[in-house]
């Protein structure tokens, strides 16, 4: 214990010194003495041997000059002894007793003052860095003192007084809360006490305190405080580590993600208290109950940023994270040194960045692990059980940290599939919600006849439009041609090895079905059975070449075979190796093909998914897209789609032009794309105009929308039968590469397309070619027209 008087505010503005007061020990020895006159056990006897020596010096009871005070070391040592736990370390415990409800301090535990002073003797300025918090908190806390002793206010609760402390030794803030004991001071009125409006007082104290208001009303120079406070400084700095992180969480939308790790990381040193140490997090991610490694969250790891140097961090997870939560863990490596590095790849990869001592933890929320926290170091055995023990506070909040990031990582999948995949768009998810909404409230209410309402769309403009691949059918079925003519070239010249180095007549009955089958394959007048064809490779062909394959395998193996078998088995080999489907040359017109058209569909797609984007932004509308040989898609845009929104013709027109411009430009894009595929192809535009609006529903069997009743069915089957439609009269497609073909009814549809068809003419999209035509009549359609014109495919337009 150490009788040192000093000022912890120094010359601060702030006037806390500056009260008239008187340091007394009275009122303790007044409280000692009821609490011997209340006291039946032994502790009675303890009470009174401290109070007969208290009092044994008179000038004890009296009033004590600050300067005075030291002279009382054995005195203030009992007061000391009764107030705290006779086994508490002083060097440990921060607590001091000061004039009363004044920030002059005469006399505290080691610990205290090895806080208060700086190791050059100064006192630390971090104790008024936020004098002005905390002499706000202090004055009202003087306030809320003389109210309660002098107007016999209730007590109010007193907010937390934090002060921010630099560890001498780890260099990080530490934090320490204030609690000063005001039992022992007495406030005495030099005067009449003003009268106040106690109401008033109350909201102003608890709710807005202002220092002026008070000051005026009641100034110090009215009252005398007399008695002694007590300073306790509790160490708070696991607890403040602990509310960063769950502030950080909670506030996650405010940080990027690597703002966000670096908060977190920051307030896991300050609870470890060691700078030397760094941390690491790694969420489980799985996909389909598979493991996926993430880059962008995996990074924050160090092992994963370690391997990723080596480009072996996704191998390294996924092998490690397998392995390692089948039975999760705590992992302790307190010297990699000693570590094999053959045993364990991860070990060589810390080592390489510089790691000595290594940590993981599992990380559990809801009894499931969801991830692990790294503790690392590149000082040898810097990182023990003691040290780990001290992160337990933190784990609750790291497994909600990670479990959140699960859940941001599951919705962005799930955002995708919506997105991509499924009918469930952002412009009709609303419908959705309100009807799942609709099916919860009904289910409370009467579990039994709860049902899923149906989802319908009334009175929607429909748009359709198709991107198909010109003469598709035809293509394919040449491929298919040219590579089984090679195939069954090459298999017959097999066929003759066999014959010519076995002598196996059985031989020439399969190179005479092989010829059978070139000359089928050959006349483009029949139809090929592709099945018929699959057959008899599977079935007769390939088990009679494995057969021999097989036996001079087996005769290698006893050393026995000749050169002419050796030939036959290579032979066998080449023609499996030329039928693989990925690399093989009786697969290349087909995988030129493929090719081609995945290009196409691919840059379709993409245009596709921008001209959906720009829409939505004007009115939100349902666009929907469907894969055949080539693209084709829906949209609807109406009121009942989006209610909040007050629909107008207007949208409808505006986004027909956008349909009619984005023709043009796809058309355009894959006649660029001619010159650098494998396969020449080219694409034919569609759109049908619709000249008024349709009803639509959700199909919960097909998990999409289609159209609504029987009127509205025709405009589906319009639809489907109309992409080889031919011009009236002549026999010739209506659809032509290059060019965008418009099908109709309503001559006033037509007039509307003819404007913007006019108009892009203007800005050099479309060619001066526009044609009229009526179309022959389909099963159960008659009365089509058309629209035809082609597209400026060379010079620049916007």
């Amino acid at each position: 214990m150490e009788p040192i008087t000093i000022d912890v505010t120094q010359n601060t503005p702030y006037g806390l010194q500056k009260l008239d007061s008187s340091i007394s020990f009275r009122g303790f020895i007044s409280f000692l003495e009821s609490k011997i006159d209340q006291e039946e056990t032994v502790k009675k006897t303890f009470f009174s041997l401290v109070l007969d020596k208290l009092k044994a010096n008179p000038g004890f009871s009296q009033d004590i000059p600050l300067s005075e005070v030291t002279n009382y070391k054995e005195e203030l040592s009992l007061i000391y002894g009764m107030l705290m736990p006779p086994i508490a370390n002083e060097k440990e415990v921060f607590w001091a007793l000061s004039a009363p409800v004044s920030p002059v301090v005469f006399y505290g535990t080691s610990g205290f003052y090895s806080l208060l002073f700086q190791q050059d003797g100064n006192i630390r300025c971090d104790l008024i860095e936020d004098r002005g918090v905390n002499y706000k908190q202090k004055m009202q806390m003087l306030y809320s003192f003389i109210l309660e002793k002098l107007y016999h206010f209730p007590p109010l609760h007193q907010p937390d007084m934090i002060i921010t402390l630099k560890d001498d030794g780890s260099g990080l803030q530490k934090y320490y809360r204030v609690h000063i004991d005001n039992r022992f001071c007495e406030v005495y009125a030099k005067g009449s006490l003003p009268e106040l409006d106690l109401d008033t007082l109350r909201a102003d104290l608890q709710d807005n305190f202002d220092i002026n208001v008070f000051s005026s009303l009641l100034p110090h120079s009215l009252f005398h405080f007399e008695g002694f406070s007590v300073i306790t400084l509790y160490d708070v700095t696991a607890e403040h580590a602990v509310e960063n992180i769950k502030n950080t969480i909670l506030d996650r939308a405010s940080f990027d993600p690597k703002t966000y790790f670096n908060y977190v990381a920051g307030a896991l040193k300050m609870l470890v208290e060691n700078p030397r140490i760094d941390f690491g997090l790694m969420a489980v991610l799985r996909v389909n109950n598979k493991l996926v490694f993430d880059r962008s969250s995996i990074l924050f790891s160090k092992l994963m940023s370690a391997a990723t140097e080596n480009d072996t961090a996704e191998q390294t997870y996924l092998d490690m994270a397998t392995q390692y939560f089948e039975a999760p863990k705590t992992l302790l490596l307190r010297n990699l040194g000693l570590e094999d590095p053959n045993k364990q790849d991860f070990i060589r990869i810390l080592q390489n960045d510089g790691v000595e001592a290594y940590a993981l933890l599992p990380v559990y929320h809801d009894n499931n692990v969801v991830g692990v926290l790294e503790v690392y170091s590149k000082e040898q055995k810097s990182i023990d059980e003691r040290l780990l023990a001290k992160l337990d506070i933190a784990l609750p909040w790291i497994a909600q940290m990670m479990n959140n990031y699960i859940d941001e990582f599951n919705v962005q999948i799930d955002n995708v599939i919506r997105d991509k995949f499924t009918s469930l768009q952002p412009a009709v998810q609303w419908r959705f919600r309100e009807t799942a909404w609709h099916y919860i409230r009904d289910k409370a209410l009467n579990p039994q006849s709860a049902e899923i309402e149906g989802i319908q769309f009334r009175n929607v403009f429909p748009l359709y439009g198709a991107v198909d691949i010109r003469n598709s059918t035809i293509e394919r079925n040449a491929a298919l041609r040219e590579d089984l003519r090679l195939q069954f070239n090459i298999l017959i010249e097999t066929f003759t090895v066999l014959k010519q180095k076995l002598s196996f007549g059985l031989a020439d009955e399969m190179i005479f079905k092989c010829r059978k089958w070139i000359a089928e394959i050959s006349d483009e007048t029949m139809d090929n059975d592709e099945m018929k064809i699959r057959d008899f490779l599977e079935n007769e062909a390939h088990p009679f070449l494995l057969h021999f394959k097989e036996e001079s395998l087996q005769e290698f193996g006893s050393g026995a075979m000749n050169p002419g078998e050796l030939v036959l088995r290579n032979r066998i080999d080449q023609y499996f190796a030329m039928i693989d489907e990925d690399h093989g040359s009786a697969f290349a017109n087909r995988r030129e093909l493929e090719a081609s058209m995945q290009a196409i569909n691919s840059a379709v797609n993409l245009y596709l998914d921008l001209f959906r984007i720009e829409i939505q932004e004007a009115y939100p509308c349902y666009f929907e897209k469907f894969r055949t040989d080539g693209i084709e898609y829906d949209i609807y845009i109406g009121q009942s789609i989006e209610p909040q929104k007050r629909f107008s013709e207007l949208y409808l027109k505006n986004i027909r032009l956008w349909q009619l411009t984005t023709m043009a430009a796809i058309a355009r894009i894959t006649h660029s794309l001619v010159p650098q595929l494998e396969k020449p192809l080219d694409t034919t535009q569609l759109i049908f105009i619709n000249s008024g609006s349709i009803d639509i529903s959700f199909r919960d069997d097909e998990r999409r929308f289609d159209v609504e009743g029987a009127y509205n069915i025709r405009y589906q089957v319009i639809k489907k039968r109309i992409d080889k439609v031919h011009v009236k009269g002549s026999g010739e497609r209506l659809t032509q590469p290059g060019k965008i073909a418009l099908v109709y009814f309503n001559n006033k549809s037509a007039e509307e397309y003819v404007g913007y068809i006019r108009y892009l003419q203007e800005k050099n999209t479309l060619l001066d070619d526009l044609e009229f035509f009526d179309l022959e009549d389909l099963q159960g359609v008659t009365g089509l027209k058309a629209l035809r014109v082609g597209v400026n495919l060379l010079s620049d337009w916007n």
